[in-house]
């Protein structure tokens, strides 16, 4: 898991985009380090969030825009009835599903922006009463909102797994790379 994004190779946008989204994914990921489907479950705090319920929302959520952007609709069809499904796991559903899943997403993704003809072109919104009608959005402004979308939920990740054993994104980094930190 991507701790630290490298410069980009000269005129490799694409490549810099896709690399600042894979180190949001990885404070992800790295907060379900070592816990268990419960655990991962679980609501610490007042709010609704778990980390399995953020793991599931940002696979669905970033697969739902690539399906946009290519003009197909979303796998999930959320609305208000649904969206709380979005946040929990479903019978047969584990972490492990969803990491999976999200990693086939992930290079779904990487495939779909690397192959646009530019970041430049454009496709457009869903028309939801939260978007304005008749509006475009660049396959740039599609990669930097994941990014958005993600680095948001990966610091709900890391005070979720905090607040669950006390463990700190310095600690899960060290775990993962086999380091001890003291």
């Amino acid at each position: 898991m991507v701790t630290h994004v490298r410069a980009e190779a000269q005129g490799d946008e694409r490549g810099a985009l896709l690399s600042f989204l894979a180190e949001q994914r990885g404070g992800i990921r790295r907060a379900l380090l070592g816990l268990t489907d419960e655990q991962a479950s679980s609501r610490p705090s007042a709010s609704e969030l778990s980390l399995a319920g953020l793991l599931k929302h940002v696979a669905e959520v970033e697969q739902g825009w690539i399906a946009r952007a290519k003009g197909e609709p979303p796998a999930i069809k959320r609305d208000e009835s649904n969206w709380h499904e979005c946040f929990q796991l479903a019978d047969g559903e584990s972490v492990e599903s969803q990491l999976a899943y999200w990693e086939k997403v992930a290079a779904e993704t990487e495939a779909f922006v690397r192959a646009v003809p530019s970041l430049d072109d454009t496709f457009p919104l869903p028309n939801e009463p939260w978007f304005p009608p008749d509006e475009a959005v660049s396959m740039r402004w599609l990669v930097l909102h994941l990014i958005r979308e993600t680095a948001r939920h990966a610091g709900h990740a890391d005070i979720i797994r905090e607040s669950l054993d006390g463990a700190t994104a310095f600690e899960l980094v060290a775990k993962e790379q086999g380091t001890s930190r003291g």
